[in-house]
């Protein structure tokens, strides 16, 4: 049983950078694998970046301006976000799943554990 509760989002004009946090409980999260997904309207959910317990991957889009990281003691994972652009308006979800892989999946299907969202609107 684990709740996962996003916050850090909300509206940057085009350059600026937020630092979304995934804060968990009900369990310790060091050891599963958590992601983060947006979807935006009439859009597909889709993957922006993840991180296990000794990997981290990131998508295409965001590679390069982003950064994913943990803090084990407040069970909290951040998503750093650079140089903001208006196609990356969504909302973000946190998700996370326990998984004896040594890759971090890009599918939402593989995941067990889903925050409610924090919209990031990115004005140009």
């Amino acid at each position: 049983q684990v709740v996962l509760v996003e916050s850090g989002g909300g509206e940057v004009q085009a350059g600026a950078s937020l630092r979304l946090s995934c804060a968990a409980s009900g369990r310790a999260i060091n050891r599963y694998d958590v992601a983060w997904f947006r979807q935006a309207p009439g859009k597909e959910r889709e993957f922006v970046a993840g991180i296990n317990w000794r990997n981290t991957d990131s998508a295409d889009s965001v590679k390069g301006r982003s950064t994913i990281s943990r803090n084990n003691a407040k069970n909290e994972v951040r998503l750093q976000m650079d140089s903001l652009k208006p196609e990356d308006t969504a909302v973000y979800l946190c998700a996370a799943v326990w998984r004896d892989k040594d890759y971090i999946s890009r599918a939402t299907s593989d995941y067990k554990y889903w925050g409610q969202g924090t919209q990031v609107t990115v004005s140009s």
